[in-house]
């Protein structure tokens, strides 16, 4: 019987030790638990400060008048508290923006809360007007509606200041907006207006400000690039080189290298503050290089603008402070034509001269079309919505165009992110 109790004697202390045990491996295990959520939370709330560091410097940012000068790294403060956690912002100028027309930023933001310390980097440019595949002030043309119609394809980011006016089944496939409220449909909407938002459309969308002079390329264009005044015609080779004519300059389908910085413009011909010759410039031909064009009255599209190689780093721009004409002699009836740059109309349109004498096939364009009021490529018929005259349109976005803009492309009052990273 002694030997009896003496076993449930030591069974019962066994039993408690293991109780006693479990219970502390629970604890242990919920203080651990507890510690470790209270880490994570810690992290989560880290990294929302820094992200709202980001957003504070990136507003910073675009409040500003002009872009940040220098290359030096500086430290903006002043933003608003957190509940949790805390930030500190450092802008890091790119060692390039000296000398870049688009200046570039690393917004570098770095959120603690507690022991947690995350640090994030935004890197951010210049926005420009090239990034558009289409840009528009009015869908307009001296008060007429111009309108996208069935065949028509836009395949890049689109916004119109105005409002879209729409007949049958044109097709857009990336991000599409406009400042308007609806679209001005032909025959109602749908089903008989049934355009195709790949990326769906965004209304009221605040609207950019188009410039109405070429600045940074006229005066580019005077300190290592090339000036001209009146009549100009320009044929890029394939070589890097070009054929110019300009009568007052002595040009006459001389051949030259580009200019170093890849900026040209024309000015009007002004002798004793009197006009005397437009500053008009006729481009074509297959371009090796970097190239901005432009010209104090109007761009005329002398036929095929192509470039050597598409995927390298051949870029055009083509500025006009007025039209952007395509000429009924650039391709023949029923021909295509292919543009290869980022067109801006500043202060009127782009389209094509007598846009109802003849039918043309498909212009098709890889950039982009930039203008003040949209001009007609050519006319379509309003019952079966095919074309009568002028171009069908295939619009191509060039996708290099969101990060590297032709030399001295006009930009915006805006900053657009890059590239998200945390460190």
């Amino acid at each position: 019987m002694k030997n009896r109790k003496g076993f449930m004697l030591i069974f019962s202390y066994a039993v408690v030790s293991v109780i006693v045990i479990l219970v502390a491996a629970y604890v242990a295990r919920s203080i651990n638990e507890i510690r470790m959520a209270q880490r994570e939370k810690n992290s989560a709330a880290a990294l929302y400060a820094a992200e709202a560091g980001i957003d504070y410097a990136f507003d910073w940012l675009k409040s500003q008048g002009t872009p940040p000068s220098g290359t030096s790294s500086f430290s903006v403060t002043g933003g608003p508290s957190l509940t949790t956690g805390t930030y500190s912002v450092v802008i890091d100028p790119n060692d390039s923006n000296p000398t870049s027309y688009s200046k570039r930023y690393n917004i570098i933001a770095t959120g603690q809360c507690g022991d947690s310390v995350r640090t994030v980097n935004l890197e951010v440019t210049q926005d420009n007007f090239s990034r558009h595949v289409w840009f528009t002030d009015s869908e307009t043309y001296d008060g007429a509606s111009v309108w996208f119609v069935t065949n028509d394809s836009l395949n890049g980011p689109v916004h119109t200041n105005g409002r879209f006016n729409i007949s049958g089944d044109p097709w857009f496939g990336d991000v599409t907006s406009e400042s308007g409220s609806s679209i001005n449909y032909m025959h109602g909407g749908p089903p008989n207006d049934n355009p195709t938002f790949e990326e769906g459309i965004d209304f009221n969308v605040e609207s950019s400000e188009m410039p109405t002079r070429a600045t940074s390329l006229r005066n580019a264009a005077s300190s290592g690039g090339m000036r001209l005044y009146g009549q100009t015609t320009i044929v890029l080779n394939s070589n890097g080189t070009m054929n110019v004519t300009n009568f007052n300059a002595g040009y006459n389908n001389t051949n030259m290298a580009l200019p170093a910085n890849g900026a040209i413009f024309v000015e009007n011909r002004i002798v004793n503050r009197r006009l005397v010759e437009y500053g008009n410039v006729t481009v074509s031909g297959t371009l090796d290089g970097r190239l901005s064009i432009g010209a104090n009255n109007n761009i005329n599209i002398g036929g095929n603008i192509t470039y050597s190689d598409a995927s390298g780093d051949d870029m055009l721009g083509l500025i006009a402070e007025q039209d952007l004409v395509i000429l009924q002699s650039s391709c023949p009836t029923n021909g295509n034509l292919t543009i290869q740059a980022s067109m801006m109309a500043m202060s009127d349109a782009f389209y094509l001269d007598n846009w109802t004498s003849s039918m043309k096939g498909t212009l098709n364009v890889l950039g982009g079309i930039i203008q003040k009021e949209r001009g007609p490529v050519g006319t379509f018929n309003t019952y079966t919505n095919s074309k009568a005259s002028g171009f069908t349109k295939n619009y191509v976005y060039d996708e290099r165009l969101r990060t590297t803009p032709p030399p001295f492309f006009p930009t915006t009052e805006d900053f657009i992110p890059v590239s998200w990273r945390e460190q």
